[in-house]
């Protein structure tokens, strides 16, 4: 699961960041929102989601999780711990949410830029918590 859960997110960050880039490139060229702008989102979406997913199974059957479970205080006072086990986890929920509000919002936009730029900042913001909590000792 853990391997999944890893794995999945360099598809999940690529997709991302492809999907931010892709609204700031029509937000500031002041495109159309076209069905393809709208796929990009929506694929980002899901494959956030899923990976929310993956992660949420993982968490449960994690020794993180177990070591919160036994001793939180000590759990907190360990840094790389204390990510694996509170941050990284409320983080990629936190940026979950704003993904999922960024696609709710462009929903109701009717202009083209409005649609690029609620997906510019609210997929960007969830970008940016995914990025600000990755485990990145874990991954090289």
């Amino acid at each position: 699961m853990k391997d999944v859960h890893s794995y999945w997110a360099y598809l999940v960050l690529a997709i991302l960041i492809f999907a931010v880039v892709n609204a700031i490139i029509g937000l500031t060229q002041k495109k159309q929102f076209t069905d393809k702008d709208l796929r990009i989102g929506l694929f980002a979406l899901i494959v956030s989601h899923i990976q929310l997913l993956i992660g949420l199974g993982w968490y449960f059957m994690s020794p993180w999780y177990e070591a919160l479970k036994a001793d939180a205080g000590a759990v907190m006072k360990e840094k790389s711990v204390r990510l694996l086990a509170v941050e990284h986890p409320i983080m990629m929920i936190l940026a979950i949410v704003f993904i999922t509000i960024g696609w709710s919002k462009h929903k109701k936009k009717t202009e083209d830029a409005a649609k690029f730029k609620t997906f510019v900042v609210f997929y960007g913001i969830g970008l940016l918590l995914i990025l600000s909590r990755i485990p990145w000792s874990n991954w090289f």
